[in-house]
C-alpha cells in the first residue's frame, strides 16, 4: 500500500470531520453575534447580505457534510483538506469586505492553520499554512474600507484593540474547545486499542486451549479405540454371553465408550475455527426448537420457551454454535435448576437470545470482566471458559454476548446477525449457489 493510500485511511477521520463540523458551527454562532453587535451598538455599517449569505453557505455545508456522513466509514486528507479550504475560503472573502488586514479577526487565520497543523498529514498541512499567509498578504493591500461612524472614524485603532480583544478570546475559547474534544477523541482511540489487545490476548487463551484440547483428545483415541476392540470381543465371549450380569455390564462399558468419542469428536470440533464440521441446513425457528427440545428432555418443565421469531429463513445449523447456546443453557440450570426461560425473537436483522434465571445473580465484578477467561464464581481451577468460548464465538459470528441482573436472577443475551447464518439461495434454473457457500466466521470487517 502506498504511502497516500495508507493515510487515506486514516483511523480517526471521522472523528476529525466531525470536530471540523462542531467548530464550524461554532464560528457561524459567533459571526452572526459580531455582526450582530457591530451594527446595533457599534452602528458600523456592514454589507450584511456578502456577510450573511457566507453564514448561510456554511451552514448549508455542515447541513451536506451530516447527511453525506450517515453511509460514510472514514475521510480522506483529501477531503479534509477541502473542508478546511472553505473555511479558510469564507474567512478570507468575510474579511475582504469588512476591512482586510485592518480587521483584528484576521488572526482567525492562526486557528485555521493550528487545526490543519493538527488534523491533516504535514504534507497538507503546509499547504493551509501557505495559503492563509498569502491570504493576509492579499487583504494587507486589496480589501473594502469600512465605513466606520464618526465616533469611531477619529479613533480606529481604539476600535482595532477593542476588536483584537473580543478575536483573543475567541480563539481562546476554540483552542480550549479544540483540544478538549481532541483529548476525547484520543481516549476514545486509547479505549478501542485497548479493547483490541484485550480481546488479542482472549484469542491467543483460545489457541492455547484449541491446542491442549486437541492435543489431549489424539492421545485418547488411540487407548479408546483399543478398549473399544477389546470389549467388543468381550461382548462375544461365550463366557460372557452366557452370564447375564456381564453382558449387561459389557454393553453399558460399550455404550460409555462411544460416549467417549462423541466428546472427543465435539473437543476437536471446538478446538478448530468457528465452523462446524457437520453443517445442516435447516430454519431459524426449527434450529431454536431443536435445541430446546434437546434441553427439555434435560431440564423438564423447568424450561420455559417464549417463541417471538416472525422470520424464518433458511439458515446453516452448526454444531458449535449449538453448544455455546447450550453453554448459557447449562449455566442457568445449574444456578436456577426449578426456573429457566428463554426468548427467542428477530431483531434488526439478528438474531436475539434471552435465557433467564432465578439464581443469585452476577457479582459485579463477573459483571464487568464478562466473557474473560477464567472469570467464574464457582470456585474451582479452570472455571469461566464455558462463557468464555460462548462470548468470542458469537463475536466471531459479528454478534454480541451480554449479561445483566434482574430483580430475582440474571439474563444472558446473544444476539447473532442473520447474516452470519444465513444460508446462500440458489438459482432456481441451473440449481447453483447464487452466493459464495457459507462458513461461519461473521462478517467481513470494515477498513479501519
Amino acid at each position: 500500500m502506498s504511502d497516500s493510500a495508507q493515510w487515506d485511511l486514516a483511523p480517526a477521520s471521522a472523528r476529525n470531520m466531525g470536530l471540523l463540523v462542531e467548530l464550524r458551527w461554532i464560528a457561524i454562532l459567533g459571526q452572526a453575534i459580531t455582526i450582530w453587535v457591530a451594527e446595533a451598538a457599534l452602528h458600523i455599517v456592514l454589507p450584511l447580505a456578502e456577510l450573511l449569505s457566507v453564514l448561510a453557505l456554511l451552514a448549508l455545508v455542515n447541513g451536506a457534510t451530516l447527511m453525506l456522513g450517515r453511509s460514510r466509514i472514514g475521510y480522506s486528507y483529501i477531503e479534509l483538506l477541502a473542508a478546511l479550504m472553505i473555511d479558510v475560503a469564507a474567512l478570507h472573502w468575510q474579511l475582504y469586505v469588512t476591512g482586510g488586514a485592518t480587521n483584528p479577526f484576521t488572526f482567525l487565520f492562526l486557528m485555521q492553520i493550528v487545526i490543519g497543523a493538527i488534523l491533516l498529514h504535514p504534507r497538507w498541512s503546509w499547504i493551509i499554512a501557505l495559503i492563509a499567509c498569502l491570504d493576509v498578504g492579499f487583504l494587507s493591500f486589496h480589501y473594502r474600507p469600512l465605513r466606520l461612524p464618526a465616533e469611531w472614524a477619529s479613533e480606529p485603532f481604539r476600535l482595532y484593540l477593542d476588536g483584537s480583544i473580543i478575536c483573543f478570546a475567541l480563539i481562546a475559547v476554540l483552542m480550549v474547545f479544540l483540544v478538549v474534544r481532541l483529548d476525547q477523541n484520543r481516549r476514545s482511540s486509547d479505549n478501542a486499542l485497548s479493547m483490541l489487545r484485550q480481546q488479542a490476548v482472549e484469542e491467543h487463551h483460545i489457541i492455547r486451549m484449541g491446542l491442549l484440547a486437541s492435543g489431549a483428545a489424539h492421545e485418547l483415541g488411540t487407548p479408546l479405540a483399543s478398549m473399544s476392540v477389546i470389549v467388543g470381543d468381550w461382548a462375544r465371549h461365550p463366557a460372557i454371553t452366557a452370564a447375564d450380569d456381564l453382558a449387561d455390564e459389557v454393553t453399558e462399558m460399550q455404550a460409555e465408550l462411544a460416549r467417549c468419542k462423541v466428546i472427543l469428536s465435539q473437543i476437536l470440533m471446538s478446538a478448530g475455527e468457528v465452523r462446524g464440521e457437520n453443517p445442516a441446513v435447516t430454519t431459524l425457528r426449527g434450529f431454536v426448537c431443536d435445541i430446546i427440545d434437546d434441553w427439555r428432555q434435560r431440564c423438564g418443565p423447568a424450561l420455559q420457551f417464549h417463541d417471538a421469531l416472525e422470520d424464518n429463513p433458511a439458515i446453516v445449523s452448526d454444531p458449535a454454535l449449538r453448544q455455546v447456546i447450550g453453554n448459557v443453557i447449562d449455566n442457568a440450570r445449574e444456578v436456577s435448576p426449578h426456573y429457566i426461560a428463554v426468548h427467542a425473537r428477530v431483531e434488526a436483522g439478528a438474531l436475539v437470545l434471552e435465557v433467564l434465571d432465578r439464581g443469585p445473580g452476577f457479582a459485579a465484578q463477573m459483571l464487568a470482566d464478562f466473557g474473560r477467561p477464567y472469570t467464574s464464581s464457582k470456585g474451582r481451577d479452570g472455571g469461566g471458559l464455558g462463557l468464555f468460548l460462548v462470548t468470542n464465538l458469537v463475536r466471531k459470528l459479528g454478534g454480541t454476548a451480554t449479561a445483566r441482573n434482574l430483580l430475582q436472577g440474571a439474563e444472558v443475551t446473544l444476539t447473532i446477525p442473520l447474516a452470519a447464518l444465513a444460508f446462500p439461495e440458489t438459482n432456481t434454473e441451473t440449481h447453483e449457489p447464487m452466493t459464495a457457500p457459507i462458513s461461519l466466521r461473521g462478517p467481513k470487517a470494515l477498513p479501519t
